[in-house]
């Protein structure tokens, strides 16, 4: 077997885990070597591999540690998104190199090296004797930055048939825009993607009027749906935002006019929002500016997700605390963002995310500087202390 790397040092299972090329699907080792390091902290583990139609078999790891008592979840992935043209990267991304002070590799802030972090704490607690009573488990998925079918998703449904029920869980997705301390995600905005398809009649440029170009009127469409703002936001999220990401005729021609112009979108939504009420309100705007003139089609993709708002002291005061104590900095409790494996965790329990810088994830040059590996360590080991202190009360 290989040899682990030490139990209670982030930077090198950060970089052992980096080694491991888990372009999603591929696990590429990651989920062993996390295995590996949980059982030897006391964890047992299982590494169920779940399956959907016209999608990838994915293999995701389940770890508890303890049979009783409180019990707190720790989520994350191990999948890690392409790494782009290699050969602009400074270090080979799955290189592990240690250079000018970070640690550089895809996956180093999302977010293998919150699972580094996490790990290490527990090495830390259980190397001085610290480790606080009751149940700790790893909810370890390789499908977060693909389809998110054969993920967090069934990895939960399956742990819960299995009788495991959940107190509070953190996930440790990079959440911290500048330093470490500087945010606690409390909740997150919905997601809603959508096509608008507008149809016309395809001929030849120089006989437009033989024609119907949908361009045109796509662009109309367009407008109505980006030029009035969703809403302002609130005192709990930011305003909701709707960007296009890509119109497409599929034309490869000069002299042709196509047939169909379709539109692609995402709007990223607050609790102002249902998305069914969204999906009306988006209707709504369509059908106002189609007019009888426009032929068009609005397809929302499914599933759709909700936002949601964590509201538990026992889990957000002792995670801010923990956060203050070692960095000296008051978390800001914060919405932003996109989404993240927490939508499906919050039907199960509280859930809040804490992690490292995120200002490279998905970057050429992904890093984190080692001492951040350390700052966060240290947060979650307080955390770890403090949250089962709290929960046993």
């Amino acid at each position: 077997m290989t040899m682990l790397p030490p139990l209670d040092d982030p930077v090198a299972i950060a970089r052992a885990l980096l080694m491991c090329p888990s372009v999603t699907p591929a696990d590429g080792g990651a989920l062993a070597l996390v295995e590996a390091i949980a059982e030897a902290l006391g964890f047992a583990g299982e590494r169920p591999v779940f399956t959907a139609p016209d999608t990838p078999d994915v293999e995701n790891l389940f770890a508890r540690r303890g049979d009783s008592g409180p019990h707190l979840v720790f989520a994350g992935h191990t999948d890690v998104v392409p790494p782009g043209d290699v050969a602009r990267w400074r270090h080979d991304p799955f290189a592990g190199a240690i250079d000018d002070g970070h640690l550089w590799g895809r996956g180093a802030v999302d977010m293998k090296g919150g699972i580094a972090a996490f790990l290490a704490a527990v090495g830390r607690l259980v190397r001085d004797g610290r480790m606080p009573e009751g149940r700790v488990s790893l909810l370890i998925t390789g499908d977060e930055e693909g389809p998110s079918i054969n993920g967090t998703p069934k990895l939960l449904a399956w742990a819960l048939a299995r009788g495991e029920r959940f107190d509070a869980a953190v996930v440790g997705e990079p959440t911290n825009p500048e330093a470490i301390g500087d945010a606690i995600k409390v909740g997150r905005r919905g997601s809603l993607s959508g096509t608008v398809t507008v149809t016309g009649q395809q001929g030849h440029v120089a006989y437009p009027d033989l024609a119907d170009n949908p361009i045109p009127k796509l662009v109309r469409l367009v407008a109505a749906l980006g030029d009035e703002p969703l809403d302002t936001g609130n005192d709990r999220f930011p305003p909701s935002n709707l960007e296009f990401v890509s119109l497409d005729v599929g034309n490869p021609a000069w002299n042709v006019i196509p047939r169909d112009a379709r539109g692609r979108f995402n709007v990223r939504f607050n609790d102002i929002w249902t998305p069914a009420t969204l999906e009306a309100e988006l209707r709504a705007r369509l059908t106002r500016a189609a007019g009888n003139a426009v032929d068009w089609e609005l397809v929302v993709e499914r599933p759709t997700s909700d936002s949601f708002l964590t509201r538990d002291p026992g889990l957000i005061d002792v995670l801010a605390a923990a956060v203050e104590t070692v960095t000296g900095r008051r978390p800001t409790l914060s919405t932003s963002g996109g989404t993240s494996d927490a939508r499906y965790i919050k039907d199960h329990c509280p859930v809040v995310e804490f992690g490292l810088v995120g200002q490279t994830m998905h970057k050429i040059d992904e890093r984190v500087a080692v001492a951040d590996l350390e700052l966060l360590t240290r947060v979650y080991e307080a955390f770890l202390v403090g949250w089962f202190e709290t929960a046993a009360r």
